[in-house]
């Protein structure tokens, strides 16, 4: 990941010092959105907490008050909390309860991502036929591959951007640019998933969609929860801890062993990006989840497994806010055009597909940021419908690495035929 806040501007490089200012920031934010004061009320009727989370270090990070270049926090939170956060969402999850849910799920995503592969190349046709010069370019130069590594980011997630870097090799100034429009455009579009989860009931009525499977679903999860709910002992936060670090940690290990040996023996197989460290550690911990959930490791859900699990996902996520600089809608604004053309694309594929399968809106929003936000956050948009929905987020977003390379080198390559 490239970050484009220069490291001398910043006020705070220290690590411990910018970790502090972000928990603040994300406990001001858990408390003021769970305040019983009107204004508060009011104010998170409109703006989700979570679109805070991303917005907020952004700032901070745009007027030089931190530095994504100069921190670690996102490589730790990414291969560290990520993996433990994805582990402990899965431990209590309802497997056949989801394949109740039937095919919808996955059409939708499916959906997603045909409306990623369609969409840039369009966007590039558009802006194209507008601003030719936009468009232009040589070599490592050429904005289209510069546009694949979107593709590979909104499709699968951080591996499959990085496949796409790997194989197409857009120069890096380039590279910098489209890193700062997927975070950006990205996030814009989950602020509006956020808002669809809080109105999904008049969603679903124009849709005219059933979601009384997902609402049975919630309801067993709910159960289940409340059924062995407990107050955690010291004792239970060391096996939730033990749980989560102890699978992440043989995830890295096959990730450092199996990785580099495709890389080397199997080449051909990058094309899976099963060559990539991060792809087998994100592997690891949703199977070793699942698998956890057969066990009676399942039961530490009562002493609040997924809530562990979803602080280390928050604290994620303010580390992914920590890379937007704002600044760079004034330097490269020609790239955001065609970013938010994609999108716009990807949600007219989304809402027509699910209008005609009487899809609902969870099955659209989940299906969606599956594709666009990967493991990190469509956990996130699943839990804004309800935090026992979770687990479906994690579960179409690993769909979302097997597909990412194969579905962004599609892309990639009809992008250079329009180019």
């Amino acid at each position: 990941m490239i970050f484009l806040q220069a490291s001398n501007t910043a006020l705070f490089t220290n690590d411990a010092v910018v970790l502090g200012i972000l928990m603040a920031i994300l406990a001001a934010i858990f408390i003021t959105s769970h305040s019983e004061n009107p204004f508060w009320k009011k104010f998170y009727r409109f703006v989700p907490s979570l679109l805070l989370c991303y917005f907020i270090p952004s700032l901070f990070t745009t007027f030089g008050v931190i530095s994504a270049e100069e921190s670690n926090l996102y490589y730790v939170a990414s291969r560290f909390l990520l993996p433990a956060s994805l582990i402990l969402l899965t431990l209590s999850i309802d497997l056949k309860g989801i394949l109740n849910l039937g095919p919808k799920a996955v059409i939708m995503f499916l959906a997603g991502t045909v409306g990623i592969i369609i969409g840039g190349p369009l966007a590039l046709m558009i802006v194209g036929a507008v601003s030719p010069d936009l468009v232009a370019g040589a070599g490592p130069s050429e904005i289209w591959r510069g546009l694949a590594t979107i593709a590979g980011s909104w499709i699968g997630g951080g591996a499959n951007q990085t496949a796409m870097l790997e194989v197409y090799q857009p120069d890096m100034t380039l590279f910098s640019a489209m890193v700062t429009v997927d975070i950006i455009v990205a996030n814009i579009w989950m602020a509006f998933l956020l808002y669809g989860a809080g109105i999904s009931k008049q969603v679903d009525k124009w849709f005219k969609a059933d979601s009384s499977a997902i609402d049975t679903l919630r309801d067993n999860i709910e159960e289940y929860r409340a059924s062995i709910a407990k107050v955690p002992t010291l004792v239970d936060l060391t096996k939730i801890a033990a749980v989560a670090f102890v699978i992440t940690a043989i995830g890295h290990i096959v990730g450092d062993t199996v990785g580099p040996w495709i890389a080397e023996n199997a080449p051909a197989l990058k094309d899976l990006s099963l060559d990539s460290s991060f792809f087998w550690i994100i592997v690891v911990a949703t199977t070793g989840g699942l698998i956890a959930s057969f066990t009676k490791l399942r039961n530490l859900e009562g002493a609040g497994a997924s809530k562990v699990g979803s602080l280390f996902l928050y604290v994620l996520v303010m580390t992914i806010g920590m890379q937007m600089d704002l600044g760079a809608f004034v330097d490269v604004p020609g790239y955001f055009v065609i970013g938010f053309i994609w999108i716009i694309i990807h949600v007219i594929i989304l809402l027509s597909v699910g209008k005609l399968i009487k899809a609902p809106f969870f099955f659209t929003a989940v299906g969606s940021q599956a594709n666009v936000g990967g493991a990190a956050s469509a956990p996130i948009v699943a839990s804004a419908f309800h935090p026992a929905l979770a687990p479906v987020g994690v579960l179409l977003a690993v769909l979302g690495y097997a597909l990412g390379t194969y579905g962004a080198w599609l892309c990639a390559e009809i992008m250079r035929v329009v180019s």
